[in-house]
């Protein structure tokens, strides 16, 4: 199979993924959040919310870590 073909199966995998993960993070939603309310109390990420955390930067890290060996695999 060709490599490039893995590469771009891969790359939407992980965008997906990168997706799904992040739509789960959304906790505060609201516009009292856009103009600036209250809502700014910093918490520990713990259990599920964390391992979402965690989750997010992995998968970022590797779509732009992807989306770049497109630069070098022509």
């Amino acid at each position: 199979m060709n490599s490039g073909i893995v590469i771009k199966f891969l790359n939407i995998l992980v965008m997906v993924v990168l997706i799904l993960v992040i739509a789960l993070q959304n906790k505060s939603s609201g516009l009292s959040n856009v103009f600036g309310g209250a809502g700014n109390i910093v918490q520990t990420r713990r259990g599920f919310e964390k391992w979402l955390f965690y989750a997010t930067i992995v998968l970022g890290i590797l779509f732009v870590g992807i989306n770049i060996s497109f630069l070098f695999n022509k």
